[in-house]
């Protein structure tokens, strides 16, 4: 797919990794840019089409399929992170991000599919995380839980969606300079760095795209028994700090 006069819709536009797509996506040709958030008066990037969306609720969803009907690239980016543990913390705030990290982004799939398909097939772009892999002792492991069904969800659509031609493309990364990831004083991605790997990505039909070492390096420790992927996590993690 040539992202040159592609029309595109970006989840979570306002700030962020979602605003350096919109950006990336215009500065790389894009024909038109629907930026979306639910808040969509903070949307402040000129030249794209503002929409009002929240991927946790169907109707609104629906309304953005209805707005858009000339979609051809589709980016899941919208998200959220409560810091949740999976035992003794909030099982609401657990639901509240299933129901926005994973079905929120499947809800949007479902309501595009039929727009992609119709526009020639396109592409979708899923905004997943190298948490997709490895969990935490304490303090996130909800955000952890999504994102590997969000992973499980993008292998399956992939699969259900070849058929009319559409590629999904799962991106995974460790952390971007975002407010997201302010408090870690770390070498983080630049988002517009993260947006151009995932705009390559797609050009060259890529399933999947690791966007930066620390991704490569999760990744390339699955093959580990839990025990031995436990003990370079917490190696590993615990560089991290004390870098």
């Amino acid at each position: 797919m040539d992202i040159n006069n592609s029309v595109a819709l970006v989840t979570g536009a306002n700030r962020g990794l979602g605003r350096a797509f919109a950006q990336r996506l215009l500065e790389r040709g894009a024909r038109k840019v629907y930026a979306t958030a639910r808040r969509p008066e903070t949307v402040d990037l000129p030249g794209v089409e503002v929409l009002p969306l929240d991927i946790a609720d169907p109707a609104a969803v629906r309304a953005a399929a209805e707005a858009a009907p000339d979609v051809s690239l589709l980016i899941n980016n919208a998200g959220i992170q409560t810091g949740t543990d999976l035992v003794t913390g909030s099982l609401d705030a657990v639901r509240r991000e299933l129901e926005t990290n994973v079905f929120g982004h499947l809800g949007m799939i479902r309501e595009f599919a039929p727009t992609l398909a119709g526009n020639g097939g396109g592409a979708i772009v899923n905004v997943l995380s190298a948490m997709s892999w490895f969990g935490v002792k304490s303090g996130g492991n909800a955000y952890h839980l999504t994102k590997a069904a969000a992973w499980a969800m993008t292998n399956g659509v992939r699969l259900e969606l070849a058929e009319q031609g559409t590629l999904v493309t799962a991106v995974h990364l460790g952390l971007a300079d975002t407010d997201m990831a302010a408090g870690w004083p770390v070498d983080k991605i630049a988002p517009s760095d993260l947006a151009d790997a995932a705009l390559d990505g797609v050009e060259a039909g890529s399933a999947e795209v690791l966007a930066d070492q620390w991704s490569r390096d999760v990744k390339s420790r699955l093959p580990l028994t839990p025990e031995e992927f436990n003990a370079a996590m917490d190696r590993a993690l615990a560089a991290l700090a004390a870098a």
